[in-house]
C-alpha cells in the first residue's frame, strides 16, 4: 500500500467537506424532530436541477440563479414539512423515515418533469469561478473546489451562531429533547420542525450544487443519490446523530478515506462502499450500545379481527376466506391462457416474482418491525448465488482450485435461498441491539455495499465475462423453457410461498415474533428469547428473499444486477410495494406488487400511473389509508361479520370459570422448596445509572406462599429492584431463584424458571388479541417448531388446537370471555392489568413479581384485585413481591413489608411492624394524619383493621 498524492489527499478532502455538510442536514433534522431523513440527497436535487436549467438554458447570471435554487431548495423543505412530516407528527418516527423514502422519489420525478438537460453535452455544470489555480507547483485547486472552500466553513459557521445565538436555534434542541416542556415555555415544535426542514433543503440543495459542479455534469445530477446518501449516512452515525463538528469532522476523513483506497485499489470498484459498509455497522453497534435506539411500532399495520368465536360455525364465513382466495388463484391461472404473448407472460412472472420478495419485508418488517431497505440485495445475491451454483463453481484459494459440478436448475435455486437465509442471519446478528431507524441505516449500507462491490465478485460471473446467465430447461421433469410454463412454476412457489407465510402468521412462530416487535420486556417475561427470535425472522425474511430473487434470475435467464432489479433503489421499491399493499398482511405483498410493478406495465403510456404507484401513492396511503390497499378489503370483510353477528342476537353474557382451569392443574409442575428456604432471595443488590445508585446493597427474601409488599416513595427504587430481579437491568450482588442462582441469567431464562413478571404500564401487545398474548405465554409449556409448522405437519396443528384450548380456559377463569378478540390496545387498564395475571397463569410461574397492580385503575376494580391475588395464590401455590401504593391493599393482603428510601431497606417485618415504623412514617406516609389513617398506621386505625381481618 502507497499513500496517495498530495492532490488525490486534497481532492479526497473536498469532497469530504460536501458529505460532511450533508451529513450536518441528516443530523439537524434528527437533533430536532428524531428522524433519519433518507431524502436529504434527494430533496437538494429539486433546487440544484432547476439552478443548472436557468444558468445553462436561461442564462440567468449565476449569483441570482443561486439565489433562485437555494431558495426553491428550503420552500421545497418546508413544503415537505407541512405536508407530510406535521400530518406525520404524532407517528412512530419509523413511519415518517418511510414517508422520507416517498419524499425522496417524489424529488426525482419533480427532476424528471424539468426541460431535458440532455439537449447541452458538452456544457459543464456551472461554477462561479473558473481556471485552475496552483500552490507550490503540487497542489492544484479548480474553481469548482475553490467554492466548496468557501461555501461549507461558510455555512456551518452560520448554523452553528445559528443554533447557538438565535432564539429559534435554541429551540431546535428543546423542542427535540422535550416537546411538551418547550411548548409549555411557548415554543411550537411544529414551527421548529418547519424550520429545521427548510433548512436541510437548503443545505441538500448547495452540497448537490457543489458535489455535481466537481463532476463536471449535467446530465449525471440524478444519479448522484444512494451512493452519496450513504456516505452522508456514515459520516452522521459515525457523530451519533447528535454532533455538527463530529458529522463535518468525520465527513472529511471518509472522504479521505476514500481517496486512499481508490489510489491502492484502483482495479476493485466499489471497494469503497464496502469498507463504508463496516464503518457504518460499527458506528451503529456503537451508538446503540451508548443510548436507547428508536422502538416504534409498526402501528399503523392494518388490525385484522379475528372471526367471533360463536361465528365459526357459520358455513359462509367459514369459507369466505377460501372463495375470496380461490376466485384469485383461478384468474392467475386463466389470464396467461387468455393473453398469448411471450412478453406478458414474462411480465405476470416479474411481477410474481416480486411478491416473493415482498413477502420477505412483510415478515422482516411488518412482523418484526425490523426496516430492511436491503431486501433486494438479498434477492440479487439469491439470484447470483443460483446462476453460479448451475454453471458450476470455480473457487481458488492459493495455488489449489476447487471445482463443483453445476446443479440443477430447482436444486441451485434452493440451496441459493439457503445460502440467503443464513447470510441474512450473519447480518442480522450484528444488527441483534439495532431496532428502528439505525437498522435501516444499516440495511442500506449493504444494499449499496452489495450493488457497488458484491455483485461485481469473479465467482458470480460466467467465465470471462462480466454477466451470469441462468438457463432454465426442465424442473422435476417438467419443460419450463417457455415463459408461459415458467409463469405456472413461479406462481405455484407463491402460493406455497403465502401459505407457510400464513401458517406461521397464525401460529406462535408469527405472534412470538409480532410481541417482540411490540414489547421486547414483556415477551421476555414470557421466556420468549428476542434474540432468537429477530434472528429466525432475519433468516426467514432472507431465504423468501433469495427465493424470490433467483426465480426473478430465471424469468429473465440473466441476472442484470448493473441496471435494474436488484439495485438499492428496487430495495426502496420493494418497502413502497408492501406498505401500499399493506403492511404485515399475507396478502399485502401481491396487491403492492400488483399495483407499483403492474400498473405501469399495463399502462406504459399513461404519465400519471408511475406517480399513482411509486412516490406519490406512498405519499397518500401513509397520510390518508396508512393500511394500504389490503385495509379496503378488511372493512368490507368486518362490515359483513358484523352483519352476521348482529342477526344472531346479543352475545350471552362470559362467565368466570368456578374450577380452576385444566391450564392450572397440568401435571410435571416442579414443587417450591422446603418452608424453610426462601424462593427468592437477593443479596446486597446494586444497581447504578451513570454515577446515580438507583438500588443500594438491598437483601430481601420471599418465602413459599408468602405475599411481600414492596412499598417506597416514587423514585426509592422499588421497580428498579424488581427489574434486577427478574434481569432486565445490569447489577451487582445475587439473586436466587428457587434455591438456583440467576444473577447471570437473562430475563428469558428466569422466566423459564418459573418467574413472573408484571410491569408498571401493563402495555404487553398493543397489536395482538388477549387471545393471542396468553398463547404467547403458553409458549413457555412447549415451543412451536419453525420448520415443522412451516411444512404443515398433522402435530402441530394439535398442539395449536391445544394451546388455544388452554388459553380460553384461563381467558374463562378470569372472566375474560367477552374480549378474548379483542386488541390488547384498546383495552382499559384494568383489563390489560388482569390479562397480565392470565399470562402469569399461562406461565405457571412459582414467583410473581408485580409492579403496581392497581395503578391507574378504578378504585371499584382495586378493591377487586385484593381477593383476585390472593385466589391465584391458592390456586397456583405461588409467592409474591408486589409493589403497591394503595396501602390499605398492600396491608391488607401482605405477609411481609418491605419499604424502600432512596434505594435501601428502612423497614422491614409483619405488615403491622412497618406501618407504625417511625421510620416508615416520616419517610413515606409523611406526617399528614388523613394518611396515616388511610394507612392503618397509628393504634386506633391498627385495631380496626386488625377487627376487620384481612380480605379472603
Amino acid at each position: 500500500m502507497e499513500m496517495p498524492t498530495l492532490q488525490l489527499l486534497f481532492d479526497g478532502a473536498v469532497t469530504g467537506l460536501v458529505i460532511g455538510l450533508l451529513a450536518m442536514g441528516i443530523v439537524l433534522v434528527h437533533r430536532s424532530t428524531r428522524v433519519i431523513n433518507f431524502a436529504v440527497a434527494n430533496m437538494g436535487l429539486v433546487g440544484s436541477v432547476l439552478f443548472a436549467l436557468l444558468t445553462v438554458k436561461y442564462h440567468v447570471p449565476y449569483w441570482i440563479a443561486l439565489v433562485i435554487a437555494l431558495a426553491v431548495g428550503a420552500l421545497f423543505g418546508a413544503v415537505v414539512d407541512l405536508a407530510v412530516v406535521r400530518r406525520l407528527f404524532a407517528a412512530p418516527r419509523v413511519i415518517v423515515l418511510v414517508a422520507t423514502i416517498g419524499v425522496a422519489q417524489l424529488a426525482l420525478t419533480i427532476v424528471t418533469a424539468y426541460p431535458e438537460l440532455d439537449d447541452y453535452p458538452t456544457e459543464s455544470y456551472p461554477v462561479p469561478w473558473s481556471g485552475t489555480w496552483e500552490l507550490g507547483g503540487d497542489l492544484q485547486i479548480t474553481g469548482a473546489q475553490l467554492s466548496v472552500l468557501v461555501a461549507v466553513p461558510l455555512t456551518a459557521a452560520l448554523l452553528a451562531l445559528f443554533l447557538g445565538r438565535t432564539v429559534l436555534g435554541k429551540t431546535v434542541k428543546a423542542s427535540a429533547g422535550n416537546p411538551e416542556l418547550a411548548r409549555l415555555n411557548g415554543i411550537s415544535p411544529k414551527a421548529v420542525s418547519t424550520a429545521v426542514w427548510a433548512m436541510a433543503g437548503l443545505i441538500g440543495t448547495l452540497c448537490l450544487i457543489l458535489i455535481s459542479a466537481q463532476n463536471k455534469s449535467l446530465t449525471q445530477i440524478t444519479t448522484l443519490g444512494p451512493t452519496t446518501l450513504l456516505r452522508a449516512l456514515a459520516a452522521a452515525v459515525i457523530a451519533r446523530m447528535v454532533s455538527f463538528p463530529i458529522a463535518l469532522a468525520s465527513g472529511v476523513l471518509l472522504g479521505l478515506v476514500q481517496s486512499f483506497i481508490q489510489f491502492n485499489w484502483l482495479d476493485q470498484p466499489g471497494l469503497t462502499d464496502a469498507v463504508f459498509l463496516v464503518v457504518v455497522l460499527a458506528a451503529v453497534y456503537l451508538v446503540s450500545r451508548g443510548r436507547d435506539t428508536e422502538a416504534s411500532a409498526f402501528s399503523f399495520a392494518p388490525k385484522v379481527k379475528p372471526v367471533p368465536e360463536r361465528l365459526r360455525g357459520v358455513w359462509w364465513v367459514r369459507h369466505m376466506e377460501r372463495a375470496t382466495l380461490l376466485f384469485l388463484g383461478l384468474v392467475a391461472v386463466v389470464v396467461p391462457l387468455l393473453v398469448t404473448q411471450p412478453s406478458r407472460h414474462l411480465l405476470y412472472t416479474v411481477i410474481l416474482c416480486y411478491a416473493i420478495c415482498a413477502a420477505s419485508v412483510t415478515i422482516l418488517t411488518g412482523w418484526a418491525g425490523q426496516l430492511s431497505l436491503g431486501q433486494m440485495a438479498f434477492a440479487g445475491l439469491g439470484a447470483l448465488t443460483a446462476a453460479s451454483l448451475n454453471r458450476g463453481l470455480h473457487l481458488e484459494f492459493g495455488d489449489t482450485v476447487y471445482s463443483f459440478r453445476g446443479l440443477t436448475f430447482p436444486a441451485a435455486v434452493l440451496v441459493a435461498s439457503l445460502f440467503t437465509a443464513l447470510l441474512a442471519a450473519l447480518v442480522g446478528a450484528g444488527a441483534l441491539r439495532v431496532r428502528g431507524l439505525l437498522l435501516a441505516v444499516s440495511t442500506f449500507a449493504f444494499a449499496v455495499a452489495a450493488e457497488q462491490y458484491l455483485y461485481r465478485r469473479d465467482v458470480f460471473h460466467d467465465e470471462g465475462t462480466t454477466t451470469a446467465s441462468f438457463p432454465r430447461s426442465t424442473v422435476f421433469g417438467i419443460d419450463v423453457s417457455t415463459q408461459r410454463a415458467y409463469y405456472y412454476l413461479v406462481l405455484a412457489v407463491l402460493v406455497l410461498v403465502l401459505l407457510v407465510v400464513a401458517r406461521l402468521r397464525t401460529s406462535g412462530v408469527g405472534r412470538t415474533t409480532i410481541g417482540v416487535r411490540d414489547n421486547p420486556a414483556s415477551a421476555a417475561a414470557y421466556t420468549v428469547n428476542a434474540a432468537r427470535v429477530k434472528l429466525r425472522a432475519f433468516a426467514l425474511a432472507g431465504g423468501i428473499a433469495g427465493l424470490g430473487g433467483a426465480l426473478l434470475a430465471g424469468a429473465v435467464q440473466t441476472v442484470p444486477y448493473a441496471d435494474k432489479y436488484f439495485l438499492s433503489s428496487d430495495s426502496l421499491t420493494l418497502v413502497s410495494i408492501v406498505v401500499i399493499g399493506g403492511l404485515g398482511s399475507v396478502s399485502g405483498s401481491v396487491l403492492g406488487s400488483l399495483w407499483v410493478i403492474g400498473l405501469p406495465a399495463f399502462f406504459p403510456d399513461n404519465t400519471l400511473v408511475p406517480l399513482l404507484t411509486s412516490s406519490l401513492g406512498l405519499l397518500v396511503l401513509l397520510l390518508y389509508f396508512p393500511g394500504g390497499l389490503v385495509q379496503i378489503g378488511y372493512s368490507t370483510r368486518d362490515a359483513l361479520l358484523a352483519w352476521a353477528d348482529r342477526r344472531l342476537g346479543d352475545a350471552p353474557a362470559a362467565k368466570a370459570s368456578a374450577a380452576p382451569p385444566k391450564a392450572l392443574t397440568r401435571p410435571g409442575r416442579a414443587a417450591p422448596p422446603a418452608d424453610d428456604r426462601p424462593v427468592l432471595a437477593t443479596s446486597e443488590v446494586r444497581v447504578r445509572f451513570g454515577g446515580r445508585t438507583a438500588v443500594d446493597g438491598v437483601s430481601i427474601e420471599v418465602f413459599p406462599n408468602q405475599i411481600v409488599g414492596l412499598i417506597g416513595t416514587n423514585g426509592a427504587g422499588k421497580s428498579t429492584l424488581m427489574n434486577a430481579i427478574g434481569g432486565f437491568v445490569p447489577a451487582d450482588g445475587s439473586v436466587e431463584l428457587l434455591g438456583r442462582d440467576v444473577s447471570r441469567a437473562a430475563p428469558a431464562a428466569r422466566a423459564r424458571l418459573r418467574l413472573g413478571r408484571t410491569f408498571q404500564a401493563a402495555t404487553l401487545f398493543p397489536e395482538l388479541t388477549v387471545r393471542e398474548t396468553v398463547q404467547i405465554a403458553l409458549e413457555a409449556r412447549g415451543r412451536t417448531g419453525l420448520v415443522a409448522t412451516a411444512l404443515h405437519l398433522p402435530h402441530t396443528f394439535a398442539r395449536e388446537r391445544a394451546k388455544r384450548s388452554d388459553a380460553n380456559d384461563l381467558i374463562d377463569f378470569l372472566g375474560l370471555g367477552r374480549y378474548a378478540d379483542a386488541f390488547i390496545g384498546d383495552l382499559s387498564t384494568g383489563t390489560r392489568r388482569i390479562v397480565e395475571l392470565a399470562g402469569l397463569l399461562a406461565l405457571d410461574a412459582r414467583v410473581l413479581c408485580l409492579d403496581e397492580p392497581t395503578a391507574g385503575v378504578a378504585q371499584r376494580e382495586t378493591e377487586a384485585f385484593g381477593p383476585l391475588i390472593q385466589e391465584i395464590r391458592r390456586e397456583m401455590g405461588a409467592s409474591m413481591l408486589v409493589i403497591e401504593h394503595d396501602m390499605p391493599l398492600i396491608m391488607g393482603i401482605s405477609d411481609r413489608v418491605y419499604c424502600l428510601e432512596t434505594g435501601r431497606v428502612i423497614a422491614a417485618g409483619p405488615p403491622d411492624v412497618v406501618r407504625n415504623d417511625p421510620k416508615v412514617v416520616a419517610s413515606y406516609l409523611g406526617t399528614d394524619e388523613r394518611a396515616i389513617e388511610r394507612s392503618g398506621a397509628g393504634p386506633a386505625s391498627g385495631r380496626r383493621a386488625a377487627a376487620a381481618g384481612s380480605p379472603a
